[in-house]
């Protein structure tokens, strides 16, 4: 098992059954299904809920009706098991206003269902219509509530500072100009930290979130707050990467070429 992305395998059948079952209930197809939390990121403490996002399209006769029809399904959480998806229409839209959460989800490293061509195609359109523009003030304003909200008393749940370092660093990616931020924590960290006290303090943080309960309390870590302190500071007057146009015609193709296959 994946020490960074741990799936249980008999969580992992349970959750492939469930999509399954999504699919006969609702009558459509689950193109794509993954993990979206802390799983995902790779920081999962042992009690950390299973977050399964997917896509699904239904067959051609639901997209020629004139009245507009629902477009997620949402199951009731269940124990540790939270799911629920967009229709593909509403995730090609959310792609084209830039919606970083969806981006990040094509880069999961935990797949439960895929449509290799499905994604192959939805990763590509993802990279021609990405405005890094728009995924820095998501990362940035995630980064500076989540730090004011969670991370100023004199006790802290620690599992919140990577709630903080991870949309931090996934800004100073973009700001770097190295394009989509990857899901990965680890991968953002090794790219973007080189100060090796700090790093070190990311990796006793890592350890502590991977081996305990998501509530562990404990006291401000000061090598990391001065981080970001410093970064969120500097970060006021840096100017985002400038907003590109975009042939979204690609996703329109998407659209159609995937709805008729069905």
């Amino acid at each position: 098992m994946n020490v960074a992305h741990p799936i249980d395998p008999i969580v992992r059948s349970d959750i492939e059954d469930r999509l399954s079952s999504i699919e006969a209930e609702h009558n459509v197809r689950v193109l794509y299904a993954c993990e979206s939390g802390s799983r995902g990121w790779g920081f999962a403490s042992p009690d950390s809920d299973y977050d399964v996002r997917f896509i699904y399209v239904h067959a051609l006769p639901w997209y020629l009706r004139v009245s507009l029809q629902r477009d997620v399904i949402e199951v009731p959480i269940s124990g540790d098991l939270d799911i629920n998806g967009w229709e593909l229409r509403k995730a090609l839209g959310l792609l084209k206003k830039g919606n970083a959460t969806l981006i990040e989800w094509l880069d999961s490293p935990v797949v439960y269902r895929s449509d290799a061509n499905f994604l192959r195609a939805m990763r590509h359109a993802a990279r021609q219509t990405h405005q890094a523009e728009r995924s820095f003030h998501h990362y940035v304003h995630m980064a500076r509530r989540n730090y004011r909200e969670y991370l100023q008393g004199e006790t802290v749940r620690l599992k919140k500072y990577l709630y903080v370092l991870r949309p931090l660093l996934a800004t100073l990616w973009i700001e770097q100009g190295r394009g989509v931020a990857p899901m990965r924590f680890q991968e953002l960290l090794n790219t973007i930290i080189t100060d090796p006290a700090l790093l070190a303090a990311i990796d006793q943080l890592l350890a502590i979130k991977r081996a305990t309960g998501e509530s562990e309390h404990g006291s401000p870590l000061p090598i990391i707050n001065a981080f970001i302190d410093a970064e969120l500071t500097r970060l006021e007057s840096v100017m985002p990467p400038v907003l590109r146009d975009a042939d979204y015609s690609i996703l329109d193709r998407l659209l159609m070429d995937t709805v008729l296959k069905q």
